[in-house]
């Protein structure tokens, strides 16, 4: 029988997926053992339902580490192998045009707390990081030092809508304002991008006419609930395989279009 893989978990809120999870694992329908919950709340409800199941947790306070920074530039602690002009030539959470103090103060504020990440989960060694609600966008430095091998990334994440559509924080809501007609989740890898990385699986669930959007974020949690711990599962099982694709030969080229190459998952039987 193939060893447990070892999982750790970054949380910001209640930690309803983190539960999912854990009972998955705890049932044997992952063959894995919970490592770690990390998170950047102090207040996060979450840690709760790690505690209970004696699961080593810690806190990296994002809050704390972005006002010291605005209060005084100096008063943050960068990590020596920060390199700024690599991590802003890699991230795709900013256009070009973006403000560049904006988005200096952004990379180092994530890179201290980042390190602060890293240092705490050095005393858990673990094969997957699930981000269950985790608020924070991850920046290069961070995912280059998880992810060593290009083919095998570890980190996962769980995005509340059908992507490509709808990313960002709300994308129930986006997706019930906009007027669909049809809901969904996404588990995807992450990579240098908001809610931009290969595709592992999708569950989509009807919107009836007059639902509210309260009713539309309970269908979608339930359905979030058994995709993450299978995707988990197939993670464990060795069966997802990176495919680079090239499609420059097919549909329209220019500015706005689709990138020519894409990463795809594919599920081994």
């Amino acid at each position: 029988m193939q060893d447990k893989i070892r999982v750790g978990a970054f949380i910001s809120g209640g930690g309803s997926n983190l539960q999912a999870i854990i009972d998955a694992c705890e049932s044997g329908g992952i063959n894995g053992k919970m490592v770690f919950v990390g998170t950047d709340n102090p207040r996060a409800k979450g840690l709760a339902r790690a505690e209970r199941h004696s699961i080593p947790r810690f806190i990296v306070d994002y809050g704390s580490i972005i006002r010291r920074y605005r209060q005084n530039t100096r008063d943050i602690s960068i990590p020596e192998d920060f390199d700024p002009e690599d991590v802003r030539a890699k991230q795709h959470l900013f256009h070009a045009d973006a403000d560049p103090a904006r988005v200096d103060g952004f990379l180092r504020t994530r890179a201290s707390a980042e390190a602060a990440l890293l240092h705490e989960m050095d005393a858990y060694p673990f094969d997957l990081l699930v981000l269950a609600g985790f608020m924070r966008n991850l920046t290069p430095y961070f995912i280059d030092r998880v992810n060593t091998d290009p083919d095998h990334p570890r980190i996962m994440n769980i995005h509340p809508a059908l992507l490509p559509a709808f990313p960002g924080v709300d994308g129930y809501g986006d997706t019930y304002r906009y007027g669909c007609k049809v809901g969904g989740c996404t588990v995807h890898f992450i990579d240098y991008g908001e809610d931009s990385g290969p595709i592992i699986g999708q569950r989509p669930f009807p919107i009836e006419e007059g639902e509210s959007l309260d009713a539309v974020r309970e269908k979608g949690l339930k359905e979030e609930w058994k995709l993450y711990p299978e995707c988990i599962r197939l993670f464990s099982e060795g069966r997802l395989k990176l495919v680079r694709r090239d499609f420059s030969d097919q549909g329209p080229s220019g500015p706005n279009s689709t990138p020519r190459e894409r990463v795809h998952v594919q599920v081994l039987n």
